[in-house]
């Protein structure tokens, strides 16, 4: 389920929106040319991945069909298209560029290219770096890969990876929840403790990875002999929906039998309602509850456990 949209982080992405397009020119023909942007990406998509089909390209470039059927007659008029019947479908055309085509398309590449190159330039490597980092953030975020939870891998601890575990309880209670620093605090102690203590007979950490970015993680901690305990199981926004929560406790589970532990523990908050629901499902009982002030509100706490 979508939840409601901040109507300030609104204002930020039509701002930027506005800034953006200001600055690549595209509200104007685009690189000086006589060319729309619309145009030069039906020329991009020409050039790059014919033969294609008319509606191939009204599929990828997301256009109006008449819209599109005009541009190509644009095209075909000056003699800058292709059009020959298609192998596969006597409905469609294959389409591509012709010589005279493709020659006026590779100045435009090419002054593409230099734009390009003219806003990285005043930045510095790092700069550069971190713009094209985030630029590919953005893309992978509005546009999730779809499938299974199977194009997420789950790895060990590296280092690094503590500090993100800890800033991720800070930065998603605060904002979801409203808690304050004292949640940090004890997340960062609690880390710190599985740091120093960690001992990977008995110990285990996860953390839940898609294209290099992280999306979760959770942990296994000896409590006694024969008592384990999860800790820190948390998932970022983008990663919700996919089943990754289950995912981790089960892979938290499988470690503790096979270690051998008897009972596996948990601490959690009555507010928690997604998590509550997966550590249910796997036959967590709830066995202790207690009203607190904590992270700035009033709340429960809740210790779960589960025989092995």
């Amino acid at each position: 389920m979508n939840t409601p949209v901040d109507p300030a982080q609104v204002k930020a992405l039509r701002a930027f929106n506005r800034f953006y397009t200001q600055r690549i020119g595209v509200l104007a023909p685009y690189l000086g040319s006589e060319f729309s942007l619309t145009d030069v990406r039906v020329l991009y998509e020409l050039a790059h991945h014919a033969p294609c089909t008319a509606a191939s390209l009204t599929r990828t470039l997301s256009l109006d069909a008449g819209y599109l059927s005009r541009i190509l007659r644009r095209f075909a008029d000056a003699g800058w298209l292709s059009r020959v019947p298609s192998s596969t479908d006597a409905r469609q055309h294959a389409l591509s560029l012709t010589p005279q085509g493709r020659a006026v398309f590779e100045p435009l590449q090419q002054r593409s290219r230099e734009e390009a190159a003219a806003l990285l330039a005043p930045l510095d490597p790092v700069g550069r770096g971190l713009l094209i980092d985030s630029l590919a953030r953005a893309e992978a975020l509005l546009n999730p890969p779809a499938g299974p939870t199977s194009t997420v891998v789950l790895r060990d601890l590296q280092p690094g990876d503590m500090g993100w575990v800890v800033q991720q309880h800070g930065e998603l209670y605060a904002r979801e929840y409203g808690w304050n620093s004292e949640f940090e605090a004890l997340v960062a102690g609690i880390a710190a403790q599985v740091l120093r203590r960690f001992d990977a007979q008995w110990d285990k950490a996860w953390i839940a990875e898609r294209q290099g970015e992280r999306l979760g993680s959770a942990f296994v901690v000896r409590k006694s002999k024969t008592v384990a305990q999860l800790r820190m199981l948390i998932l970022t926004p983008q990663a919700r929906g996919l089943g990754l929560g289950a995912r981790l406790t089960d892979e938290c589970l499988a470690f503790a039998r096979a270690r051998g532990y008897r009972k596996m523990v948990l601490w959690t908050n009555a507010n928690l309602t997604a998590a509550r629901a997966i550590y249910a499902r796997r036959g967590f009982r709830l066995v202790a509850s207690e009203p607190y002030h904590g992270y700035g509100h009033d709340l429960v706490s809740e210790t779960w456990e589960l025989k092995l």
